[in-house]
C-alpha cells in the first residue's frame, strides 16, 4: 500500500490534516487556516505553491498587494 504525502492547496504545507476523519473529504491547513476538499499530492506543485504563498505574504507584510 502506497501512502501518499498531502499538501495544502493554499500555501503548499504538509501540515494538512483531516477535520474529521468521518467526514474524509474535509481538510484543514495548521498553517495558514484553509479548510477544503482539494489537497495536492505532487511535491513539484506544492514547491511553486510555497514559493508564491510565502512572496505573497512578504508583500502583505510590507504593504503591497499584488491585487493592487
Amino acid at each position: 500500500m502506497k501512502i501518499s504525502v498531502k499538501f495544502c492547496p493554499n500555501c503548499g504545507s504538509m501540515n494538512i490534516k483531516w477535520v474529521n476523519p468521518q467526514m474524509w473529504s474535509i481538510w484543514r491547513c495548521w498553517d495558514c487556516g484553509y479548510q477544503g476538499a482539494v489537497v495536492v499530492e505532487d511535491k513539484e506543485i506544492a514547491d511553486e505553491i510555497r514559493k508564491y504563498y510565502l512572496k505573497r505574504i512578504e508583500n502583505e507584510g510590507n504593504g503591497f498587494s499584488e491585487d493592487k
